[in-house]
């Protein structure tokens, strides 16, 4: 089991006790088919939150929910409810933070299917119900850190990616993995954008060490609950030491490459994202420092700027699968 604590933290940025505890009771609590729908909206929520929307689970996923294991904890304060649900990129709602939440509640996700190809033994096409019977999922408490300088520490739902992919049998030629997400106009009003310059659909890439990487999640949900559809309902990648935008959101295709993908971001602006997104505080953004990071809340009246650690501070798990590697020129 993977478990592990940040280490050297300073007492003002630990989880509330009295907040974790209560929602871990309270997930512990409501076992059964059904229970965690019928859980009052602020049951997992912190005071002041309860009047924010609650995402239920497909019924036939409700009952994994209900004793999950956190299996790995940031000790650093958990960010707001709100501030996970309502501070989103996701292009294809809109390009203002608050889009996502606004545009995408009506975001139809069940059933959802995920189609698996490249150099894979079998490739096929999964309900999204099916292909989770071959996991397990758990609770990881991750940092999360956006190239645009601001952070987030949230509670993910899910399983380690590396583990499917050993079921899936890919071939000895798979050396990277290509993730693409949904592209559907009827529903992404950001598709039909004329402010959009992104070639849809979304695409990004994990070298086969990053992929099997135990850190390397795919989430179904957050805090407790079925993943928001602003957050990239019904199931995102999770790569914890990289810039947000490798984490990509709504996946709907999976495949084994024996050559390196093109990423979105890359492909749209080479000369500010590479494939790699490593968080490095030592390579800036062309247009501003990657040194630091607002972890929200932040305001300009009550900042919270924090120094940004190397790897988001999870070198020791990841650090070895650059060794030789100039990150200055792998950005």
């Amino acid at each position: 089991m993977l478990i592990k604590t940040r280490k050297q933290i300073h007492e003002s940025e630990v989880t509330d006790e009295r907040h974790f505890l209560n929602r871990r009771k309270l997930i512990q609590g409501f076992a059964g088919v059904g229970a965690l729908a019928s859980m009052p909206a602020s049951a997992l929520v912190l005071p002041g939150e309860d009047n924010l929307p609650r995402y239920d689970n497909p019924r036939w996923l409700t009952d994994r929910f209900a004793n999950l294991a956190t299996t790995y904890q940031a000790q650093d304060k958990l960010s707001p409810y709100k501030t996970a649900i309502t501070h989103n990129n996701f292009y294809e709602f809109g390009l203002d933070k608050s889009d996502p939440y606004e545009l995408a509640q009506s975001f139809n996700t069940d059933p959802w299917k995920i189609e698996i190809t490249g150099e894979v033994e079998n490739p096929t096409t999964f309900y999204l119900e099916d292909l989770l019977k071959m996991v397990d999922l758990e609770e990881r408490i991750y940092r999360f850190r956006c190239v645009e300088a601001w952070s987030m520490v949230v509670p993910w739902i899910g399983f380690e990616f590396g583990k499917l992919i050993k079921q899936l049998n890919p071939t000895s030629k798979a050396k990277y993995v290509e993730f693409v997400t949904l592209a559907d106009e009827k529903q992404m009003p950001g598709l039909r954008s004329i402010w959009s310059s992104i070639d849809w659909p979304y695409r990004e890439g994990l070298r086969m060490d990053e992929a099997l990487n135990p850190l390397t999640l795919l989430a179904v949900g957050l805090y407790g609950q079925a993943m928001p559809p602003q957050n990239g309902a019904p199931i995102r990648l999770i790569v914890p030491w990289k810039y947000g935008f490798k984490s990509v959101k709504s996946i709907v295709a999976i495949k084994f490459r024996e050559t390196m993908p093109e990423n979105t971001w890359r492909l749209t602006a080479p000369n500010e994202y590479g494939f790699y997104a490593n968080v490095n505080p030592k390579v800036d953004h062309p247009r501003w420092s990657q040194a630091t990071e607002r972890r929200l809340p932040s305001s300009l009246f009550s900042p919270n700027i924090i120094d940004t650690e190397m790897f988001n501070g999870y070198g020791e798990e990841v650090a070895h699968l650059y060794t030789g590697m100039d990150l200055r020129q792998w950005y």
